[in-house]
């Protein structure tokens, strides 16, 4: 792990079936979560993510890339164009800066209007412990 390392980009199909389960997962019951017709009442084109489900998709990513025995020190997001059913987001990052076994990498998460997510997780990996990618680079 080295500052300025890529990780590889994830899609994310955005349906209503991750919409309302990641609402309900967090026990997040805003009706704009979960509830189409009170969502355009309220002047949204259509229900949308919340921030929790967007957090914990953040810390999948992180933890896909850097594997199993990676531990999540801090998540800080930003919201901004919202995750709408029938988008996909991609989530993308790098490694900005590397201390001992400790990372921090900044995240964006694009959809097709715009960044839903942007921020930086701290990310500590035991010494010699392979991430999920350097181990599948040796398969074929």
């Amino acid at each position: 792990m080295r500052a300025g390392d890529e990780l590889a980009p994830l899609e994310i199909p955005i349906t209503r079936t991750l919409i309302v389960a990641g609402a309900i997962a967090s026990r997040d019951y805003q009706d704009v979560h979960h509830d189409a017709e009170l969502a355009h009442q309220k002047g949204s084109p259509d229900i949308f993510m919340n921030i929790l489900t967007t957090n914990g998709l953040v810390g999948r990513y992180i933890t896909d890339h850097f594997g199993p025995t990676a531990v999540l020190r801090k998540v800080a997001i930003r919201l901004g164009a919202p995750n709408y059913p029938g988008d996909t987001m991609v989530l993308t990052g790098s490694v900005e800066e590397v201390d001992g076994d400790t990372a921090t990498v900044r995240v964006v998460g694009a959809n097709g209007i715009g960044k839903h997510v942007t921020g930086t997780v701290t990310v500590t990996v035991p010494a010699g412990e392979p991430s999920v990618i350097a181990s599948a680079e040796g398969q074929a």
